[in-house]
C-alpha cells in the first residue's frame, strides 16, 4: 500500500529561483553561444504518448500553431541581434500537423540555416502535400534538412507500449519513404527500459542495417537516447558549487546555446522560453523578443538537474 504520509519527490525543493532548499546559491546559466533557435509549432499531435513531456495529443492546443510570418520575424531578430545561430529546429506536438510547416522550413533554409524537424513520421508527414513539400526541400537544399524520427525503441512492442498499437509500423513506413526520397534522417529514442546504452545502440544498429537506413547508431548526434523525465524521481538541486564538484561547465548546458519560441493559446504574440523541456513554466518565459531572452536562466526545475546537468552524476560532496 502506498504510504500517503510520505513526502512527494523533491518536496521543498525548486521553490526559490535564486536559492536552493538549504539556502545555497542556485546555479544559473548565461546564453553564451546561441547556436540553435527552436520553434514549437503547436502541441497538437496525431497520437497521445504515455509519457509525453508536454502532454501533446489530438486535443491539446495549449500551444497553438505558429505561422510562417511569426517565424520570419524571429529569423529577422536573429540577424538583428547578431546571434551566431547555425540551426533552426522545429518540434511539437507533431510539426507536420501545422499547415505552415513546409513554408517555415523553407524560410529558414533560404536564409542559410540548417533545419531539424522532429517528427513521428506518421500520417501527418505522409499526406501528399507534405511529401511533395519535403521532396522539394530536399531537392533545393539537400542535407541541410534533417528529420529526427521519434522511435522510442527498436522493439516494436516496446515502442507501441509508449505510442499505441501499430505506431511502430506506421513510423517505419514513413522512414522507408524518407529513405527512398533521399531525405536525411536521425532518430530519437528513450531510456525507459533496463537496456544499457550499449545494448540500445546495438539494437538500433541492427535495425538500421536491416532496413537500409543511413543512420549511425553509435553517433549520439544521429541516434539520440533521451533519459526519462520523471518528476516523481528525487533529484538534487544544482548549486553554483556543483560546477566544480561535477567538473562541468555551464556553457555545456542546453540553455547556454538555445532558446525556443512558443505561442500560447489566447496570446497575441509568441514568447521565447529558456528550454524546449519547459514550455509551460512561467518562470522560464523570458519575454516576447530575442533581446529579452538573452538573460540568465536559473536552474530551478528538476529537469534542469536530471536532464541537463547530471546525467546520472551527483553533486554531493
Amino acid at each position: 500500500m502506498k504510504d500517503l504520509s510520505a513526502k512527494p519527490a523533491n518536496s521543498g525543493k525548486f521553490l526559490d529561483r535564486y536559492r536552493t532548499a538549504d539556502g545555497a546559491e542556485r546555479a544559473s546559466v548565461t546564453l553564451t553561444r546561441p547556436d540553435t533557435l527552436w520553434f514549437n509549432t503547436g502541441t497538437l499531435c496525431n497520437i497521445a504518448c504515455a509519457h509525453c513531456y508536454i502532454e501533446s495529443s489530438p486535443t491539446n492546443d495549449a500551444l497553438v500553431y505558429l505561422t510562417a510570418d511569426e517565424v520570419a520575424d524571429y529569423l529577422d531578430q536573429i540577424k538583428e541581434r547578431g546571434w551566431p545561430v547555425r540551426e533552426i529546429g522545429f518540434t511539437g506536438g507533431e510539426p507536420f500537423m501545422n499547415p505552415d510547416m513546409p513554408d517555415m522550413a523553407r524560410l529558414a533554409l533560404q536564409r542559410g540555416y540548417e533545419v531539424l524537424i522532429l517528427t513521428n513520421a506518421m500520417q501527418p508527414m505522409m499526406r501528399p502535400r507534405m511529401r511533395e513539400a519535403l521532396t522539394a526541400l530536399q531537392r533545393d537544399f539537400g542535407d541541410r534538412l534533417t528529420l529526427r524520427i521519434s522511435l522510442d525503441h527498436f522493439d516494436p512492442a516496446r515502442h507501441d507500449d509508449e505510442r499505441g498499437d501499430g505506431s511502430f509500423d506506421r513510423s517505419l513506413a514513413g522512414m522507408t519513404w524518407l529513405r527512398d526520397a533521399g531525405i536525411r534522417m536521425t532518430v530519437a529514442a528513450r531510456r525507459m527500459w533496463e537496456d544499457s546504452d550499449a545494448a540500445t545502440r546495438a539494437g538500433f544498429a541492427a535495425f538500421f542495417t536491416r532496413h537500409g537506413f543511413a543512420i549511425d547508431a553509435e553517433d549520439p548526434a544521429q541516434t539520440v537516447i533521451f533519459p526519462e523525465m520523471d518528476l516523481g524521481t528525487e533529484v538534487p538541486e544544482i548549486t553554483t558549487a556543483c560546477w566544480g564538484i561535477l567538473d562541468i561547465s555551464p556553457e555545456t548546458v542546453m540553455c547556454a546555446s538555445s532558446r525556443m519560441v512558443v505561442k500560447r493559446r489566447g496570446a497575441e504574440t509568441p514568447s521565447v522560453v529558456a528550454c524546449t523541456l519547459l514550455p509551460y513554466e512561467p518562470e522560464f518565459d523570458l519575454g516576447a523578443t530575442l533581446a529579452e531572452a538573452e538573460g540568465k536562466v536559473h536552474l530551478n526545475h528538476p529537469h534542469c538537474a536530471k536532464f541537463c546537468v547530471l546525467g546520472g552524476a551527483s553533486c554531493s560532496g
